[in-house]
């Protein structure tokens, strides 16, 4: 079979008119970036539009590290769905270019489920994350300038800086730093650091905000850290807001492409799931669902991560009802789960699969804590065997979720359709009623400890010496009502990465808080979290290459 990049490059493109065309959204309304891109203004949201068309969220159970193509089943699903005579569009994230050039590679899908321009998605594309790049580092360069300027200092307290600067690439020697060497013209000498773009404060910002004055309140609500006499200081007191704002105001609009069946997909922000929400921007599924019947969006990680932060934090703050989940499993992941080593998660073997089914059922269980039932969509992969295969099938039954074989990445939407069928059953059914899992108004605690216990399966939860002393900060500071999340591993549904299947049995333990007032969450992290990825042992960066012709290869 051929390459990703390979089926990209060979498959006819149409142009972006046509594909807004298709979806009623007027030439007029087009901001050209290319024959293939476009950038769709916010006025094209209609809530009463919103309100009578269906969402539908694709999650998975805990993934091997390769993943297990959330973004594949995705894009496959809604090209089923139009192959079957309804009206979808694909909402999806934009991928990072540390992922890109790592381990993992880009996110626009697999095989013959893919979205195209896929070079262009995968690098630059409209500069978003660039803009967002800006904006973050424009607000740190702001603040050592308030340092250095004695006239107007606010008296910020430099040890209690929690900005960092972003760069959009894995990094690891920038970490941890130290700034303003060379002499007092160089600024004031602290410690410093990077993290990645797609865990900046912004792009969850970017991510949360209903249009450009929520998203200049939210910047202005950024917090630095405090003066010397313990104020609390926030990005509106530097008067950054309006500059931030400036540099925003492309990025703030959603993005146009296409399937490789022509059908179109919006594309918006990028936040990672481990330490921030993990979905599209709310403007750009709002706007998806203004434009077509249904709606296929999808959340990072596994359900435990990405879905419970798509209910708890982005549809309770949106306002957005979804319909139906599709919860993605591979016969791989359940083999790991199931106790294969790395060597042996291509070896069938029904005994590990039937063992590593019980992560599966957690996440099910999980999506009806929700009020959302399910259907599994089954990804599969040569070597699945059909007895693996009717295993997870029967499982299914127990919880009256269908499974469904997908063949997406082999054949496109028409080996889609079976899943498409079974989606609109469950949404014709209306036997899925989705609440959240608790009030934002109960106090931190209560909302760490229904997520830990219900979610998770944990027994209790421990908070570090470290942990405390946050926690009655974010008391004092007022941000008790907002939801929380929850920062941890997506290699467990527990925050020990090597506790595979469903664990039992254990405590998890808040080392320490962080919190994105702009973004309107509180963040408890369990273990320790990396902002900063490394590149591993053999970077995909180094097998990727550009011709004289401009043809690139490698990019997957």
């Amino acid at each position: 079979m051929l390459t990703d990049i390979a089926i990209s490059q060979s498959a006819p493109i149409r142009h972006i008119k046509d594909i807004a065309a298709a979806a009623g959204i007027s030439n007029n309304d087009l901001e050209y970036y290319g024959k293939h891109k476009a950038k769709l203004p916010l006025s094209l949201i209609d809530e009463e539009k919103i309100r009578q068309h269906h969402l539908i969220l694709v999650t998975a159970i805990t993934p091997t590290p390769a993943g297990e193509g959330k973004t594949t089943i995705s894009v496959g699903l809604t090209d089923g769905l139009n192959q079957i005579g309804k009206k979808a569009m694909v909402v999806l994230r934009e991928p990072s270019l540390g992922p890109v050039f790592g381990l993992k590679g880009g996110a626009t899908g697999g095989g013959y489920s893919q979205i195209i321009p896929m070079e262009d998605i995968n690098l630059h594309f409209t500069g978003d994350f660039a803009a967002i790049e800006k904006a973050n580092n424009l607000l740190a360069a702001l603040i050592d300038h308030n340092l250095q300027n004695k006239k107007r200092s606010l008296q910020i307290d430099p040890r209690t800086i929690v900005w960092k600067r972003v760069m959009d690439m894995n990094d690891r020697a920038l970490r941890h730093i130290v700034i303003g060497l060379g002499g007092t013209a160089n600024g004031i000498t602290r410690e410093d650091g990077f993290n990645i773009t797609p865990a900046s404060e912004i792009m969850a910002i970017l991510c949360m905000c209903s249009g450009m004055d929520d998203l200049k309140k939210r910047l202005g609500n950024i917090y630095i850290g405090t003066t010397y006499s313990g104020e609390p200081v926030f990005a509106r007191d530097l008067n950054a807001v309006g500059a931030m704002a400036l540099l925003l105001k492309d990025a703030i609009k959603p993005n146009l492409v296409q399937t490789l069946e022509g059908n179109p997909a919006l594309l918006h922000g990028g936040p990672f799931a481990s330490i921030a929400q993990g979905t599209n921007s709310i403007l750009a599924t709002k706007m998806g669902l203004s434009l077509s019947d249904y709606v296929v969006t999808e959340a990072g990680f596994a359900a435990d991560l990405g879905a419970e932060k798509f209910f708890n934090i982005k549809c309770v703050n949106a306002g957005l009802k979804p319909e139906a989940v599709v919860v993605v499993a591979t016969v791989r992941a359940l083999r790991h789960h199931g106790g294969a080593k790395k060597d042996e998660l291509t070896i069938a073997s029904v005994e590990k699969v039937e063992k590593g089914l019980s992560n599966l059922g957690k996440h099910l269980e999980n999506m009806q804590l929700f009020g959302m039932k399910s259907v599994v969509a089954i990804n599969y992969f040569p070597g699945d065997s059909d007895e693996e295969i009717n295993a997870i099938k029967t499982f299914c039954k127990r919880y009256e979720t269908e499974a469904v074989l997908c063949t997406g990445f082999t054949d496109g939407g028409k080996g889609m359709t079976a899943l498409a069928h079974a989606v609109i059953k469950k949404i014709e059914q209306n036997d899925s009623h989705f609440k959240p899992l608790y009030d934002h108004c109960t106090i931190i605690e209560e909302k760490i400890h229904c997520i830990a216990t219900k979610i998770y399966g944990a027994d209790a939860v421990e908070y570090s010496v470290k942990a405390k002393p946050q926690l009655r900060h974010l008391k004092e500071l007022g941000f008790e009502h907002m939801p929380v999340c929850m920062a941890k591993t997506p290699k467990s549904l527990s925050d020990d990465e090597k506790k595979t299947g469903r664990p039992v049995n254990f405590i998890v333990t808040v080392r320490e808080f962080e919190f994105a007032a702009g973004a309107g969450f509180i963040i408890p992290i369990l273990g320790e979290m990396m902002r900063m990825p490394g590149l591993p042992a053999i970077p995909a960066a180094e097998g990727i290459d550009i011709d004289t012709d401009g043809v690139i290869t490698g990019l997957s």
